[in-house]
């Protein structure tokens, strides 16, 4: 079995091709409240985002793999704040169109990044933070076996006033 390999996708590495993708995707305000974001991202701030890739998650503490399909990308797998002392680091994951959610990629991805994570880089866990209301990623850290540990009251504020934000956790198995 190849490392990065899943039943129904591929994770791999950004490519310079992947710039115009990137840029569609991360200025979707569609989106962007699953971020915390709240300003698009220049063309070349996104060049130089997929320039610094080539540095190993020990040196850029944060890992963004593509998530193909048919060898086509259809989102994208983070590990962000990288901690190598603490074996820790943050998961987020994004299927960018509609037409490709619900069909269980996001869940193979995540299976393989959460292997990968535990098995390669030998991590002890990995945590989420996820807005209350966003049933279906809680559903699908919950069904790759991610349990809420945490929730911070009224954390985010969306349109219809503020959010809690849960926390999720998974400790790799001993």
């Amino acid at each position: 079995m190849q490392l990065l390999k899943g039943q129904l996708i591929v994770l791999r590495a950004l490519e310079p091709e992947d710039l115009e993708t990137l840029y569609a995707w991360e200025n979707n305000s569609n989106v962007w409240h699953l971020s915390n974001t709240i300003t698009p991202y220049s063309k070349h701030l996104l060049r130089d985002y997929i320039y610094n890739t080539q540095y190993d998650i020990f040196t850029a503490k944060q890992l963004r793999l593509m998530i193909c399909k048919d060898n086509l990308p259809v989102g994208c797998i983070d590990l962000y704040d990288f901690d190598p002392y603490h074996l820790r680091a943050g998961v987020g994951i994004l299927i960018a169109d509609e037409q490709h959610r619900g069909q269980g990629l996001a869940k193979d991805a995540l299976q393989v990044l959460c292997h990968y994570a535990f098995e390669m880089l030998q991590l002890h866990q990995l945590y989420c933070h996820i807005n209350a209301d966003n049933l279906p990623s809680i559903a699908l850290f919950t069904a790759v076996g991610f349990k809420e540990t945490g929730n911070k009251k009224q954390w985010n504020k969306v349109p219809a006033g503020f959010v809690d934000e849960l926390i999720f956790q998974r400790i790799a198995e001993s």
